[in-house]
């Protein structure tokens, strides 16, 4: 709990920090004079004031946001001798420069964050692949249990590389938000036998992108030989004669390929509230065993399901996947353009009905992610701080009022016009801007509780 919400006040502190000094520095260079820079909303907690000058620098005890306040004669009275340097007084690209600064350095703070957890290298599942659900896409595109996936093509002309499983992810999302197939190259497990496959995606779209999105489509948890782990002590397996190591070759005379199909298995070994025994073939120390397994019943999600309460399955095969300097610099902004795209394509899809709201996170889910991603170390934690960045950049370029966009939609009319938007018009759009960030809050905290609550 400690870790997960320090982990969140450095996530929030570092990336609100970097946000307001692009909006600081470049309405220093503009000659713009800046009153006060300030982490945090509400009661200040720590003022320093520096520079010639004089600007107050100050972290205050709600740290949800910051400003830059710059002299402005629409806020308060300017000195004569100040007129010149008030945000007002300036140029409109000037004045657009300030104000797109703050997203702009977001955008740049991913990009280096990408290329640093790049440089460093993370260890990701290989991907290989589970048995796929039945009638899924993937198993009606022939993937089966075991499969290497080494290559991707959007028109099976082009191939990319797949380093990982994280990245098949990435790729088959894309396809699925633009409605397009996905031709895959893969081979078994050791390499041999290479051949080619197409995932039909074009039935699917922005809205199926959630996070049952893999499981639906038969890609769901890598490849794991069907060993078990650790068995509980007095539990359904134990009372089988069941042990940490057994490799279990068959249930009921039919093979099983790996451990998410034996998981599939266990849990499906009931009828109503009653457990069904289950035939049980396993290699211990080098011998074959037959043993009868009756699973426990429990509930999940109101359903009854078998468990046999032991550990099923190994850790997954890892890769290291890591980048040279200039590749791994050129894949961060590769990166960090899609995934500015990929928010931009979400939102309208959300806003047009066609993705689902539920894709909305707010505070409690990226402290959850943030707390994660520093226990699993420095390169997931900089990928974790590279997503939240881009998505604060390309939010606040929305052409919100209250967000840096609606303040540059604000420069654009008077750029197209020759004249500001009048105080009235602003006024009401700014309340505008009030209801509709609300509305987008509540829905990502309403959110965030389903998550908690197992309801999403």
């Amino acid at each position: 709990m400690i870790t997960t919400l320090l982990a969140f006040l450095l996530t929030l502190g570092v990336l609100i920090a970097i946000h307001e000094y692009g909006h600081y520095r470049v309405a220093v260079a503009c000659d713009v004079k800046v009153l006060r820079f300030s982490l945090g909303f509400g009661k200040v907690v720590w003022r320093r004031v520096f520079g010639p000058d004089r600007t107050e620098f100050t972290l205050c005890l709600l740290p949800l946001g910051g400003y830059v306040r710059m002299l402005d004669e629409r806020e308060e009275g300017v000195a004569p001798q100040d007129l010149h340097r008030a945000f007002n007084r300036k140029t409109l690209w000037q004045r657009s420069a300030i104000v797109a600064a703050g997203p702009a350095a977001n955008l740049l703070l991913a990009v280096l964050l990408y290329a640093a957890a790049h440089w460093i290298g993370v260890d990701e599942p290989r991907a290989l692949l589970g048995t796929p659900a039945a009638q899924s896409p993937a198993e009606r595109a022939g993937l089966r249990s075991g499969d290497w996936v080494r290559a991707w093509s959007a028109d099976g002309q082009q191939w990319e590389d797949v380093r990982s499983m994280t990245d098949l992810r990435w790729q088959v999302t894309q396809a699925v938000i633009e409605g397009q197939p996905l031709s895959l190259l893969v081979t078994d497990r050791e390499g041999h036998g290479q051949r080619r496959v197409t995932l039909a995606l074009d039935g699917f779209g922005s809205r199926d992108v959630d996070a049952g999105l893999m499981r639906r489509l038969g890609l769901g948890a890598p490849w794991s030989a069907p060993v078990l782990g650790e068995v509980k002590a007095g539990g359904a397996g134990a009372r089988a004669g069941l042990m940490q190591g057994d490799e279990v070759v068959s249930v009921d005379g039919r093979p099983v390929a790996d451990a998410g199909q034996l998981r599939e298995r266990i849990r499906a070994a009931v009828d109503g509230t009653d457990a069904l025994p289950m035939q049980w073939e396993l290699r211990r120390a080098g011998q074959l065993l037959r043993l009868t397994v009756e699973p426990a019943v429990s509930a999940d999600s109101g359903r009854p399901i078998g468990r046999i309460e032991a550990f099923v399955g190994q850790s997954p095969q890892m890769v290291t996947v890591s980048y040279g300097p200039v590749d791994g610099l050129t894949a961060a902004v590769r990166k960090t353009w899609d995934m500015s795209v990929l928010t931009v394509q979400m939102l309208g899809r959300m806003l047009i009905g066609e993705a689902s709201l539920k894709n909305l996170s707010g505070p409690v889910t990226i402290a959850d992610y943030a707390g994660q991603s520093v226990q699993m170390g420095l390169a997931y934690y900089l990928g974790f701080l590279a997503v939240v960045s881009v998505s604060l950049g390309v939010l606040n370029l929305l052409p919100l009022p209250m967000l840096d966009g609606g303040h540059l939609m604000y420069h654009l009319f008077e750029g197209v016009t020759g004249k500001p938007v009048s105080d009235l018009w602003l006024e009401r759009l700014q309340r505008g801007g009030i209801v509709v960030l609300a509305m987008m809050m509540s829905i990502a905290l309403y959110n965030d509780m389903a998550r908690l609550l197992g309801l999403h």
